[in-house]
C-alpha cells in the first residue's frame, strides 16, 4: 500500500506530506496505518486545511484541544490515504454514517469500494483498510485504570474474569486491555454500535493463552467469519478484526 498524499480542497492549500502517519501492519490486502497524534500546531493546521467545511465545523465543536487535534490529524490522514487508494481528488470524498453510526466513504456521491475503521487513544491512532468486507480496529494506551475491577466485571465474560483473578495488577491491566481492544475491534467490524454487550463475546481460547491471531464467528452475524489480530506494542494495546472467507 502506497502511503502518499491526496489533493487539498483549496487549490492554494499545500498537499499533505504524510509526515505523521505510516504503515504499521499488513495482512493480505488488509492494511493498518499508525498515526502520530502528538501535539504539533503546524501539523494540526495542515490537517485542518485538508478537511471539508462540515469537518472543520465538527472540529470547532470539540471542547478539549486534544480532542480537536486527534480528530483533525486522524481525519486528514484518512482522507489522504483514501484519495490515493481510490485515485480521486480529496474534494470528491465525503463521509456519511450508516444506520448503526459506522461511517463509510462516498466518492462523488457514490459508495467507495473500500472498507475502513479508525481508532485513537492519547497520542496514538490506527486506521484499518480493506478492499471489501467488514473491518474494525481499536487502540488503548497502556495507562492504569482507576476502576479496573469494575471494568473487568463489565467487559469480560465470567470465564475470562476467572482466568485473570490470580494475576498481579500490572499483568491484569495488560491482559484486560488486550482482551478489551479485541472485543472492541469485533464490535466495530460487526457494525452493531453499542447494542452488543461485549461481556457476551467470548474471545477464542488460543488468543487468551497468548496467540497473536485467531478466527472468530459471531452469533450476531451467522456466516460471517472474522480474523482477529493482536496489534499491541509496548505503548498501547490494539487489535484488528477483518472479514475472511469461512
Amino acid at each position: 500500500m502506497s502511503i502518499h498524499t491526496g489533493e487539498s480542497l483549496a487549490a492554494a492549500a499545500p498537499t499533505l506530506a504524510g509526515s505523521w502517519w505510516g504503515p504499521y501492519a499488513e495482512f493480505g490486502e488488509t492494511m493498518v496505518i499508525v498515526v502520530d497524534l502528538a501535539a504539533c500546531e503546524k501539523l494540526e493546521a495542515e490537517a485542518l486545511a485538508f478537511l471539508d467545511e462540515g469537518e472543520r465545523t465538527r472540529w470547532s465543536e470539540f471542547r478539549h484541544p486534544g480532542s480537536r487535534r486527534r480528530f483533525a490529524l486522524c481525519r486528514a490522514a484518512l482522507r489522504a490515504i483514501l484519495a490515493e487508494e481510490l485515485g480521486c481528488r480529496n474534494g470528491r470524498l465525503a463521509f456519511v454514517a450508516g444506520d448503526e453510526g459506522k461511517p463509510y466513504c462516498l466518492v462523488g456521491g457514490e459508495p467507495a469500494p473500500i472498507s475502513f475503521n479508525v481508532s485513537h487513544s492519547g497520542n496514538h491512532g490506527l486506521i484499518a483498510f480493506a478492499p471489501a468486507g467488514r473491518v474494525g480496529v481499536d487502540v488503548e494506551e497502556r495507562l492504569d485504570r482507576q476502576y479496573l475491577d469494575t471494568l473487568v466485571k463489565t467487559v469480560l465474560s465470567r470465564e475470562e474474569q476467572s482466568e485473570m483473578e490470580n494475576l498481579p495488577r500490572d499483568l491484569r491491566l495488560y491482559s484486560f486491555l488486550r482482551l478489551w481492544t479485541i472485543k472492541e475491534a469485533i464490535v466495530k467490524a460487526i457494525g452493531v454500535g453499542h447494542r452488543l454487550d461485549v461481556a457476551r463475546i467470548d474471545i477464542p481460547a488460543s488468543i487468551r493463552r497468548g496467540s497473536k491471531t485467531s478466527i472468530f464467528e459471531s452469533p450476531e452475524l451467522p456466516g460471517v467469519t472474522l480474523c482477529l489480530q493482536d496489534l499491541g506494542s509496548q505503548d498501547f494495546a490494539a487489535a484488528l478484526a477483518y472479514e475472511v472467507s469461512p
